[in-house]
């Protein structure tokens, strides 16, 4: 071999070898949502110290809408194209674990204790853990001061009960030009979550401890019901609105009250507002729908555990609540800071005080399924097509196949 051609070899091998080097492994990961949130700054800054401690992995972060990104997220994993990581709804993980398209995040006990067990329980099915809780909520009541003073109603009493939630509601109608409440009955997910809500503060279930489903209830035929009620001192249509088509209408001082969570406070202009805990149905307790948005890990990218390295980072007590609290999400752990939340802006407490008696987002394989045999049920109330206990007959016969 001449010198010319060992230094020819050597040339070469070095431009490979320094290809090698410049191409990182790449950690495609899929965010929910937009980039203008006031917490993405501190995620950046974390996806960067994390890469900076992982030589040879970059992040590659794509914002998805969020009408698209889950559909986007299991599409990609069913042709074997995965996203090393998502940030998306609990909800999904369940069906996503079923087909092996996510590996489970093997939390410690320490990092388990970290949770409220209610909390956990969004993202845990056959004893495993199978998403990073990533975002928090919890709802309350909001309620305009102004029409309850023009309506003879004590704006310094918001209601505590469904009885007293109906009064309010149709004093506001009768004697303002505003409707009494907002309702959500829209075709999509936050019409199920709305009804939840009075579920919940009824005494009801969707799904038990053990995995039954359990909707066919007395709870719950009262808590649809009482959601048919409360559309008739409603905004006009009500099946033409999700929940976040309600925040205008309050700002505006069309609407009395609606059920929102904590982020709806910075959406509602100088409105005279207050917030109280949802109120509660005649066999209930103080309640709310708890509702988590995760990271999941996907499986076969060859990138798994750095992947999880990452998640792990972006969620610790520390990084998580900076990034929550940035947001205005709900805190997800009882950590100090949160009571000085509360010390700072009382309005936080009606959030906060709910949790323990809160209830999760039901876990089932089909999502989707169960969301339209709910949505379906609450929208045949509301347009007076079917009677409640009808309406949750079905509903709980169709809930069978989803979970």
């Amino acid at each position: 071999m001449t010198l010319k051609t060992l230094l020819l070899g050597t040339t070469v091998a070095l431009g490979v070898a320094g290809t090698a080097m410049a191409e990182d492994k790449r950690i495609h990961m899929i965010n929910c949502g937009d980039n203008t949130g006031a917490g993405i700054p501190i995620q950046d800054a974390l996806i960067a110290e994390w890469e900076a401690a992982n030589p040879g992995f970059k992040v590659d972060l794509e914002f998805v809408p969020w009408g698209q990104c889950q559909e986007k997220s299991t599409t990609l994993a069913s042709a074997g194209n995965a996203p090393a990581i998502a940030y998306m709804g609990s909800r999904t993980l369940k069906q996503l674990a079923a087909n092996d398209l996510i590996i489970s995040v093997d939390l410690t006990d320490e990092e388990k204790a970290t949770y409220a067990a209610p909390i956990l329980g969004t993202v845990t099915a056959d004893g495993k853990q199978w998403g990073l809780p990533r975002a928090f909520s919890t709802k309350a009541l909001y309620y305009n001061k102004d029409l309850f003073a023009e309506a003879g109603l004590d704006p310094e009493m918001p209601p505590k009960t469904w009885d007293e939630m109906l009064a309010a509601a149709t004093a506001i109608k009768d004697k303002t030009d505003a409707d009494g409440v907002g309702l959500a009955a829209a075709s999509f997910d936050n019409t199920m979550h709305q009804f939840l809500n009075y579920v919940y503060t009824n005494g009801g279930e969707v799904i038990n401890a053990d995995g039954e489903i359990v909707f066919n209830s007395p709870n719950n035929v009262e808590a649809l019901e009482f959601y048919g009620k409360l559309a008739e001192v409603s905004q006009p249509g009500p099946v033409a609105y999700d929940r976040e088509k309600l925040n205008p209408l309050f700002a505006e001082g069309k609407i009395g009250m609606f059920i929102s969570g904590p982020w709806a406070r910075n959406l509602i202009g100088d409105t005279n507002w207050g917030v109280a805990p949802i109120p509660v149905g005649p066999q209930g307790q103080p309640g709310t729908l708890l509702i988590t948005d995760s990271l999941a890990v996907f499986n076969n990218t060859g990138v798994e555990q750095e992947a999880l390295s990452l998640a792990k980072l972006l969620t610790n007590p520390e990084n998580q609540m900076a990034f929550e609290l940035a947001e205005g999400f709900t805190p997800l752990r009882d950590l100090p800071e949160v009571a000085g939340l509360v010390d700072e802006d009382p309005t936080w407490g009606a959030f906060l005080e709910a949790i323990p008696t809160g209830g999760p987002e039901p876990f089932v394989t089909d999502y989707v399924g169960m969301q339209d045999a709910i949505n379906e049920a609450v929208q045949g109330v509301v347009l007076g097509e079917v009677e409640a206990a009808e309406a949750i007959e079905i509903a709980a016969e169709q809930l069978e196949d989803y979970k």
